[in-house]
């Protein structure tokens, strides 16, 4: 499998192509990285150094991985956080162009806006853009909850309510989608779930909320999720791989008391998950 992943790269720490990369890598996948900026650290610092790429600079890395002759053999492009509405061009047009090489390709859309916590970090054009431009194009989305219910206008808290969410979410273009943070309240206490929707059914899986926040697990999860339901069509197999590499990685960041996550270390949890989480049908 080959993967093109247009993300933002940071030298200190992981999160976008720095988060995502590895574990793909770690899993048998090819994986061709395209930078949209090259920063020493994630901005959750505050401070940070290193530039922004332009769009055309972006475009002309595409352009030249074009001309190696490489689109008829991508089976995934892959995209998260957008800083501009320029970059959303490129990704577009990147995707247009290797499908047309590579029907067989798809394209799967992390679409980072915010969480329900913090709400929205990104640019006000910016969710717009997601829900009106780039989602409709895309054949696999992962968001969460709150960007969930922003793309659908709704409101999602239950699982019923949720699952009517993926619904209007999927007549808009995408058929396969992750819901990567579930948090109802009449779930068990301390745990956090996972939802995933296609054409064949819906499932949950449950683990354990872990008490830290940690950027760059959502880049992640979405890689990892893509790349195993590419590889093998099956949305269940794919949530419990996923959830059981992230859930390890998650435990041993914590363990180390470090705020980046342990990305290397846990990289068997991406290779051999121990799949200890059982994921349930809903639907």
């Amino acid at each position: 499998m080959k993967v093109l992943s247009i993300q933002s790269a940071v030298a200190y720490g992981h999160v976008g192509n720095s988060a995502a990369v590895f574990p793909l890598q770690r899993i048998g996948v090819e994986v061709m990285p395209v930078y949209t900026v090259n920063f020493s650290n994630h901005t959750g610092y505050g401070a940070w150094r290193g530039p922004l790429i332009s769009p055309d600079d972006v475009r002309e890395v595409i352009t030249g991985i074009e001309e190696r002759g490489a689109f008829p053999q991508i089976d995934v492009v892959l995209s998260g956080y957008q800083g501009s509405e320029g970059i959303a061009d490129v990704i577009l047009d990147a995707v247009a162009r290797i499908k047309q090489a590579n029907p067989a390709a798809i394209y799967a859309c992390d679409p980072v806006m915010g969480n329900a916590r913090s709400g929205c970090f990104v640019a006000p054009a910016i969710p717009v853009l997601l829900r009106e431009r780039v989602v409709p194009a895309a054949d696999l989305i992962t968001p969460n909850q709150f960007e969930l219910g922003y793309l659908t206008g709704t409101e999602p808290d239950s699982l019923e309510s949720t699952l009517a969410s993926v619904d209007l979410a999927r007549v808009m273009g995408p058929r396969t989608v992750l819901v990567t943070s579930v948090e109802r309240p009449d779930r068990e206490e301390g745990t956090l779930e996972m939802l995933a929707v296609d054409d064949r059914g819906a499932w949950i899986v449950t683990t354990p909320q872990l008490p830290m926040k940690a950027n760059g697990s959502g880049d992640v999860t979405a890689a990892l999720f893509t790349a195993h339901y590419r590889r093998t069509g099956d949305a269940a197999d794919a949530l419990a791989r996923t959830a059981s590499s992230v859930f390890d990685l998650l435990t041993a960041t914590l363990e180390s008391g470090e705020r980046e996550l342990q990305l290397v270390e846990s990289q068997e949890a991406y290779a051999h998950p121990r799949m200890q989480f059982a994921v349930r049908q809903v639907r």
